[in-house]
């Protein structure tokens, strides 16, 4: 089964950037690069800040676990960008969608429509469900709040890291022990 990389790679970039934020422009730059663009950004003094509120509009998809209040902060986000899709085939890379205005290419604009619209197709095409934060969250000893973008093929990714999901292993052992020498 072929699923769009553009919904994947745009997702797992937002995570990427929420999970660990870089401390400056070009660190936003560099993973942007990590994760397949190649578009180069004209630089604003307020780029860093800017993409960070772009992050935290996303986190309210991923923490919205209802799928129609995240469909429609989805769609307010879509809207927003205000982009027909088109193909392009600059610097002779081949041809490919983009999600935004030729001329709109910002850093934070760029990010903010090609987030949200890989991120509504990365939703759609692997289910409303596979996105949120790591499970282990709710453990009062160790809480992670990571963004976890589910890209397996079953579907059931909770945790962030194998870490975590060990840890919470090693944690429901430990309560099943517990309660059994009650």
């Amino acid at each position: 089964m072929h699923l769009n990389p553009y919904g994947e790679y745009a997702v797992l970039l937002a995570a990427s950037l929420a999970n660990e934020w870089p401390s400056d422009r070009a660190g936003i730059v560099a993973r942007t690069r990590e994760f397949g663009m190649t578009v180069e950004f004209p630089e604003a003094p307020d780029d860093h800040g800017r993409v960070r509120r772009v992050i935290d509009d996303w986190l309210r998809v991923v923490d919205t676990p209802d799928p129609h209040a995240r469909a429609g902060i989805l769609n307010a986000h879509m809207a927003a960008a205000a982009a027909y899709p088109r193909l392009t085939d600059h610097n002779d890379e081949g041809w490919h969608l983009h999600y935004r205005d030729d001329h709109a290419r910002s850093l934070p604009h760029v990010l903010f429509a090609v987030i949200g619209v890989g991120t509504a197709l990365h939703l759609t095409t692997r289910g409303m469900h596979r996105l949120g934060r790591c499970a282990a969250g709710e453990a009062p000893d160790d809480p992670c709040s990571a963004v976890v973008v589910d890209i397996t093929r079953n579907g059931r990714q909770r945790y962030c890291s194998v870490r975590c999901a060990n840890r919470a292993a090693v944690r429901r052992h430990r309560a099943r022990a517990a309660a059994g020498r009650r």
